[in-house]
């Protein structure tokens, strides 16, 4: 079997997928060297140490051990050190592979390159398979000053609250809207967060810069003002990352706004409820701050399709006349316990979990 092709079915195997397209294989071979492909074979998304790699790979300890630094450099495959040896894994597609080399904020044109492919794989399948799952990766997490003490709020609904399990923060460039250039969208790109062992990666390689916990909540402040969407993993233990996303460009919400994917993401336990008594008709809310088209202006005053709203709390944050609050909305889905949990469900519902644990399996 190609090389490339078997890397690519390894991909698969992980929650966020790795569908088949002649996009996708020009996108491995342009990343991966056909000499880093062939020690990449070998790896699994469970951080191995180089001697397991080197004889898998039937290639020598120092050779391997320089492909996987390139690697690693180029922001293709984690690393991390532990016992005073590095380890190695494959990254997921998304995120990992495709947000990654993106998130220094500079390009070349190989990065060039690799947006147009990134964005008709994006579009041709792989958002698709992203939010194919009942059970999303990501969750829509509602601007915090907007949730009402007057109801009952959840740990981890809480963003500033979910931050105080986190040990270490990385600040990072939007990959999506690095991508998409700098014409593209008028949002800010430096308000990726990203947490902990991937934090430490980032930072260590030269993708992202260590940031506080002050300093990342000042970072979704600014991102609200902007108007992007607090974005995180869907699970309620701890934050791997929050994107803050815009709906033109963003993996998250395009797949909602541009693909129409089944299950693009988790939406927040919120909905906005708009005081027709107050709201005088600026049109804010449906013209400059829903991301996803929720809100429209009859006969003066906003109204709320609450099938399209994904609570967000966008509106309510700039209301003037404080005519928009978010309520619970009814049926919400509560996330899943663990980031473990998260992703053997979501393997469940797409067929591949054994074929995740033979790979992973030492």
């Amino acid at each position: 079997m190609d090389k490339y092709e078997e890397l690519r079915q390894n991909l698969h195997k992980n929650p966020s997928g790795a569908p088949k397209s002649e996009s996708f294989d020009e996108i491995l071979r342009i990343l991966f060297t056909p000499e880093e492909v062939e020690v990449a074979c070998e790896m699994s998304f469970v951080p191995k140490s180089i001697e397991k790699i080197s004889e898998k790979a039937g290639v020598s300890i120092e050779r391997t051990s320089e492909l996987c630094e390139s690697m690693a450099n180029k922001g293709i495959i984690f690393s991390r050190e532990k016992n005073n040896k590095m380890r190695y894994s494959l990254l997921p597609t998304i995120p990992g592979l495709f947000e990654f080399p993106y998130m220094r904020g500079d390009g070349t044109p190989m990065h060039d390159r690799l947006a147009g492919l990134w964005e008709d794989y994006h579009v041709e399948c792989q958002g698709a398979e992203f939010g194919s799952s009942p059970t999303p990766l990501a969750r829509i997490i509602a601007v915090e000053e907007t949730i009402s003490s007057e109801n009952e709020v959840l740990p981890y609904e809480v963003l500033s609250q979910m931050m105080e399990n986190n040990t270490r923060f990385a600040l990072a460039h939007c990959a999506c809207r690095v991508a998409a250039g700098a014409n593209s969208c008028d949002k800010p790109t430096e308000v990726c967060l990203i947490f902990d062992q991937a934090a430490d990666f980032l930072i260590k390689r030269g993708f992202g810069k260590e940031i506080t916990r002050d300093e990342a909540l000042n970072v979704l402040r600014v991102s609200e003002e902007a108007g992007l969407v607090h974005t995180a993993n869907n699970s309620q233990d701890r934050l791997s990352f929050i994107c803050n996303c815009c709906s033109c460009c963003c993996t998250i919400l395009t797949c909602l706004t541009r693909i129409n994917a089944p299950y693009p993401f988790a939406t927040s336990r919120w909905i906005a409820q708009v005081d027709e008594t107050c709201c005088t008709g600026c049109s804010i809310c449906s013209d400059e701050r829903c991301p996803v088209s929720a809100i429209a202006i009859h006969e003066q005053s906003a109204v709320v399709d609450v099938d399209r709203c994904i609570g967000c709390g966008l509106c309510a944050s700039a209301c003037p006349e404080d005519a928009v609050t978010m309520n619970p909305r009814t049926g919400a889905v509560t996330p899943p316990a663990t980031m473990l949990e998260l992703g053997a469900q979501i393997l469940i519902e797409k067929g591949r979990f054994e074929e995740f644990m033979e790979l992973n399996t030492p």
